[in-house]
């Protein structure tokens, strides 16, 4: 098993830009599949974006498309979602995931096909 630790959340206003964490602890990252997802209140969690075992591959949701940018540095064991042009429908709890399940170099970017989950980071901004 791995444990996810996420960090980097705060109060940034919109049109601005954040970089979140995700430090693995008891494995190395290149043996998962790693995602990052969002939960806004009374809202289902939202795939955000994902990385293959790999490192290549990324994927992004819709709504992140061309803001948003996941990567990882295995030195460090963290990967990493950098946001830039946030928005206000950006606010909401970022969780990392990793998956240890899957080809090498495929993706993941459903909550069920991540077995390992960090407690969360609350990211708001602020019109």
């Amino acid at each position: 098993q791995v444990q996810l630790v996420e960090s980097g959340g705060e109060l940034v206003q919109a049109g601005g830009s954040l970089r979140l964490s995700c430090a693995a602890n008891g494995r190395t990252i290149s043996a998962y599949a790693m995602g990052w997802f969002r939960q806004a209140p009374g809202k289902e969690r939202e795939f955000v974006a994902a990385i293959s075992r790999s490192g290549d591959f990324p994927v992004y949701g819709d709504s992140v498309k061309g803001r948003f940018a996941i990567s990882r540095d295995t030195a460090k064991n963290t990967v990493y979602l950098q946001m830039n042009a946030m928005k206000p429908e950006d606010t909401a709890v970022y969780y990392c995931a990793a998956s240890d399940s899957g080809a090498y170099y495929s993706t993941r970017t459903q909550v069920y096909e991540y077995n390992n989950w960090g407690q969360g980071t609350q990211v708001t901004v602020s019109s």
